[in-house]
């Protein structure tokens, strides 16, 4: 009788461990957002936890323009956001592996990038500048064709790289893949420009005294697509199209002000 007793309870116990865990395990309403989160105003990496940062590890979140939309568009679908942390070259093949959803991350809608995801109307606007050392002869310039001879420098496979061929005679750097990386190459003497939109070069200005923004009129800047979009899949177009009516609803006055307080608390550069 004891033996049939403890058979059954270790029945009992084994049945309990192989039952599913109580909780919510469905991830089907997490909404998976890649970006760098080192790219600021658009996302940066912070230690400090924040009202508007999102954990990215047990030791630290990711916050910023991208991070706030992402959020707010999370939030009107009736999902949670996650943000993955993802290198810039790895975020459309992130993508289309199915590691995240979406991409926010500051991304122009280039036709080559449209041959494999998806892209939304743009989610914000700038204009194209440069960025210089603050006491440089380089920033009384006014045409871009006056940075002949010296060194420019972009960031590897975007566009702020490809619009440099568009200066005559000057030396095209090898392209970089982190922006802090190209400050810091600026500030050393590598470089004599860097380019960038005028969010970033805000940001990057006001956490970098010593750096300085030129900007160019009409005719005298780059030609350039200073747009950016919001990705998806290609067979994902139910989501696109969420998205679409989402941001349909954000008015430019308030990404204006979105970006403006995410200019204003982005931390210092290291």
């Amino acid at each position: 009788m004891k033996r049939v007793l403890t058979l059954l309870i270790l029945a009992l116990l084994c049945a309990g461990c192989s039952a599913p865990a109580s909780g919510n395990n469905d991830s089907s309403n997490v909404l998976k957002v890649g970006m760098e989160c080192n790219y600021a105003p658009f996302n940066w990496t912070q230690v400090e936890d924040s009202e508007t940062a999102e954990p990215i590890s047990s030791v630290d979140y990711c916050d910023g323009y991208d991070v706030v939309m992402a959020a707010r568009i999370a939030s009107e679908l009736g999902m949670d956001v996650q943000i993955v942390k993802t290198d810039w070259d790895n975020l459309i093949p992130a993508l289309n592996n199915n590691d995240i959803d979406l991409i926010i991350a500051g991304m122009t809608a280039t036709p080559e990038r449209a041959e494999a995801v998806n892209f939304t109307n743009p989610y914000y606007e700038s204009q194209m500048v440069v960025v210089v050392r603050a006491d440089s002869e380089l920033t009384n310039i006014t045409n871009i064709q006056e940075l002949a001879g010296y060194n420019v420098l972009g960031q590897l496979n975007t566009l702020y790289d490809e619009i440099i061929d568009q200066i005559e005679g000057v030396n095209h750097m090898t392209p970089q893949e982190s922006y802090p990386r190209m400050v810091l190459s600026l500030q050393t003497g590598e470089a004599d420009a860097i380019t960038a939109e005028m969010p970033v070069a805000l940001g990057v200005v006001a956490a970098n005294p010593d750096l300085a923004i030129v900007t160019f009129d009409g005719e005298n800047g780059f030609i350039a697509d200073t747009t950016v979009s919001i990705a998806a899949r290609k067979s994902d177009t139910e989501l696109l199209n969420k998205v679409q009516a989402v941001l349909d609803t954000i008015s430019q006055d308030e990404r204006n002000t979105m970006m403006q307080q995410a200019t204003d608390r982005q931390p210092a550069a290291e």
